[in-house]
């Protein structure tokens, strides 16, 4: 098996990966689109995706989960603990400007302004760790993974600098192939897609079988549909397994209320889920 990540070596989407799965080979893509092309392409080659972020929310993923529909097997929720880096030699007072991506900026800004660094926005945070191990510059630090210090021989100044400490991203691990796990008693997650039929109060009416059944929805989100204003698709995550007999219930009801439905996986709950 092979992992496809968007970004370049040292981001945290490579860096969850590694930690996922010890020693798997993984796969650069310069986009989320071709990150997605890549792994419905091969059934050996899954993509990692970050679908949300626990302070800054969703990542904007959607519209790819909907165009390639390819499997999810696995959620796992990675922390993303920020560090501020430099080149070897250079310490904490000598940095001036700092460079990453928006939203890691973002999480440390208090770090940010308490030590009158300067924020300078870049592509990513891999990326940012790359630009700086080759200016070669003491004044110049940047916020990255751990692994993109190691990567790129660059020195770790200060761990952990994010505003909140309690930093997680939701990753999906998604493939060409469907794979469904059996009913057991754990925790799972049923993931799908959905349009509805262009009636009135079609929503409300499609999701009261969720309610009469008595499963919980963790997740709903509308998206346009490409080049309209008026037709949406909704995302949505329920908790429970396609074989349980209230689930079963529950998407019989909202397909018929449906122009399309598709179920994108059934997979184990992460355990970070009962922590909160």
């Amino acid at each position: 098996m092979k992992i496809a990540y968007q970004g370049i070596a040292g981001s945290y989407s490579e860096s969850c990966a590694k930690y996922m799965f010890p020693g798997v080979e993984t796969i650069s893509c310069k986009t989320f689109d071709e990150c997605f092309e890549t792994a419905s392409s091969d059934d050996d080659i899954r993509a990692i995706i970050p679908e949300s972020n626990k302070t800054t929310g969703n990542i904007g993923v959607e519209y790819l989960i909907f165009k390639y529909r390819l499997n999810i097997y696995e959620e796992f929720f990675f922390p993303i603990d920020h560090n501020l880096i430099g080149v070897k030699g250079s310490k904490l007072n000598d940095i001036k400007n700092v460079y990453s991506h928006a939203q890691a900026l973002s999480q440390a800004s208090k770090f940010l302004k308490k030590n009158n660094f300067s924020a300078n926005v870049r592509a990513d945070t891999a990326g940012s760790a790359k630009y700086i191990s080759e200016e070669n510059d003491k004044s110049k630090g940047a916020i990255a993974s751990k692994l993109s210090a190691e990567i790129y021989n660059l020195e770790i100044l200060k761990e952990k600098i994010q505003d909140d400490k309690d930093n997680f991203t939701r990753f999906l691990i998604m493939g060409k192939e469907i794979i469904q796990p059996d009913l057991k008693k754990k925790n799972y997650i049923t993931s799908l897609l959905f349009k509805l039929r262009d009636k009135p109060a079609a929503l409300y009416s499609a999701l009261s079988g969720f309610a009469i059944n008595g499963v919980n929805m963790t997740k709903l989100q509308s998206f346009p549909e490409k080049n309209s204003f008026s037709s949406f698709f909704f995302l949505c995550d329920i908790d429970g397994h396609l074989d349980e007999k209230k689930i079963k219930n529950s998407l019989e009801e909202l397909a018929f209320h449906c122009e399309d439905m598709h179920v994108l996986g059934v997979y184990k709950a992460h355990e970070f889920r009962e922590k909160k």
